[in-house]
């Protein structure tokens, strides 16, 4: 009979420490936050753009930023409903493959020709569809299945994971934050676009951030991921107000063309 008890404590005692690592913590709620200033960043955008014309880079960075937002809303979904392998498969998508993708096809239509960037759009576009879509029909690993967090080891298909993500977000790195290190270096240039710099470098550092919390939920951190998406939008959104701004103009050319 002791020996009954003390193994029915055990129990109870493992039973408590796996609810308790089950259990949503402060952090997990990060991604609420990355959403809402998501959705409203689009509406800024899309203002923007319709000002403007609708030039396609601004309509792909909007599209960027709402498929950023849908994967942090799913992300949001999973801690206050728990999460599903549907769920969990419609993150990848929205996250690993149409995360960063949309904005960086919003920086090539606004470095690149019209004619390389529809290029572009269609090869990548194509590749996005294709692994989207494997996502979709993968198996999955239920070992990995976590109720309250996200992972792509779900995925028993690991093609999908590597060369599919990587080659994506390399090119995401390549025209997102590479276009903005570049832009910030020649606008660093002249004082009356120094505002144009500074609003690049604070979009290349909001850019890096989510691929560094990437980075870390692949290795199971994905808490890492909540925190790198939330100050990557901010700093996004940061940049892209620095980048609108009125030029300096310096007080010489000012009381000249006064």
């Amino acid at each position: 009979m002791p020996l009954l008890t003390l193994s029915l404590g055990v129990h109870a005692v493992h039973g408590a420490v796996d609810a308790a690592a089950a259990a949503p913590r402060l952090i997990h709620y990060l991604p609420i936050a990355s959403t809402l200033i998501s959705f409203a960043f689009v509406v800024a955008l899309l203002r923007r753009a319709l000002s403007k014309g609708w030039p396609p880079h601004l309509l792909w960075w909007a599209f960027g930023v709402f498929t950023y937002g849908v994967g942090t809303a799913l992300e949001s979904s999973i801690t206050l409903l728990g999460n599903s392998v549907a769920l969990n498969k419609a993150w990848f998508i929205a996250g690993a493959l149409f995360g960063a993708w949309p904005l960086a096809q919003g920086s090539v239509y606004l470095h690149l020709s019209r004619r390389v960037a529809h290029v572009l759009s269609l090869v990548t576009l194509s590749w996005v569809v294709v692994f989207s879509v494997a996502t979709i029909l993968s198996p999955v690993n239920m070992d990995a299945f976590s109720p309250i967090k996200p992972s792509g080891a779900l995925l028993q298909w690991t093609w999908i994971r590597f060369p599919g993500t990587p080659v994506i977000n390399t090119y995401a790195v390549i025209f997102l934050i590479g276009g903005a290190v570049w832009s910030a270096a020649k606008f660093f240039q002249s004082r009356e676009t120094l505002n144009r710099a500074v609003g690049n470098v604070f979009i290349a550092v909001g850019a890096t951030l989510p691929g560094v919390g990437g980075a870390m939920a692949k290795a199971g951190v994905v808490e890492a991921l909540y925190v790198g998406e939330l100050g990557g939008v901010i700093l996004i959104w940061l940049g892209y107000r620095f980048c609108i701004r009125t030029s300096y103009a310096p007080p010489e050319a000012s009381a000249a063309s006064a």
